[in-house]
């Protein structure tokens, strides 16, 4: 890939546009933690120098593919729960959002692997503008989730919100547990006890929501 100066702002948009792009293809290869300005530079066909012209740091590039992703997957969750029935007990329907959550958030590999390097990597190593401009679209998102989950289980009230963030923090931190690197893969092959600390992302995922939907739910 190679571009002509961009000299026009539609033109400065579409070079952001392609470098997300690639980053974005990047992400399908490896894991968050490989991918590297240089590699991002060389596969997009500009000089690390001009990258930086559009994006200050490899951090700022990942946090905005972040949200992308995270906008995208509240559009697929919000047709994926219609199918909740809505006149069972609460916690029927719990058990049911529980398990969309798990099963929705567990094929976006990607998406959970950014949220679990979002507060050790991805909010380091970038501006104070570019992190609050984050933070800002992160809480729409946020709302947007809430409105979702109170949807379908009005009883959590309030709770609504602290459940939403929980379930992005959980799938970020179980998925480090369910990707393990090469290296890990051959110590559980080699002594297959060891795996016990290998966790599926869906399961797991699904046990703690539940779990926590079952704790927040007033009691009758």
């Amino acid at each position: 890939m190679t571009f002509q100066r961009a000299r026009t702002e539609e033109q400065r948009e579409t070079r952001r546009r392609a470098i997300l792009d690639v980053a974005s293809a990047m992400l399908d290869e490896m894991p968050v933690a490989a991918v590297t300005l240089n590699e991002l530079s060389r596969r997009v066909g500009l000089a690390k120098p001009n990258v930086l012209r559009y994006f200050e740091s490899r951090e700022a590039v990942l946090l905005e593919l972040l949200d992308r992703f995270l906008q995208e997957w509240l559009t697929d969750l919000a047709g994926e729960l219609t199918a909740v029935d809505e006149k069972p007990p609460m916690a029927e329907r719990a058990a049911e959002v529980a398990e969309i959550l798990s099963r929705s958030l567990s094929t976006r590999v990607v998406l959970c692997d950014l949220f679990g390097a979002q507060g050790s990597v991805l909010e380091h190593n970038v501006s104070v503008e570019v992190v609050a401009r984050y933070k800002r679209a992160s809480l729409e998102r946020l709302t947007t989730m809430t409105e979702l989950i109170r949807k379908y289980l009005p009883e959590l009230g309030e709770d609504a919100t602290l459940f939403s963030l929980q379930t992005l923090v959980m799938a970020g931190a179980l998925s480090a547990y369910s990707t393990p690197p090469p290296s890990l893969r051959a110590a559980y092959q080699a002594e297959p006890e060891l795996a016990r600390f290998h966790l599926e992302l869906g399961d797991s995922l699904k046990l703690a929501l539940t779990a926590t939907l079952l704790g927040v739910l007033p009691r009758r």
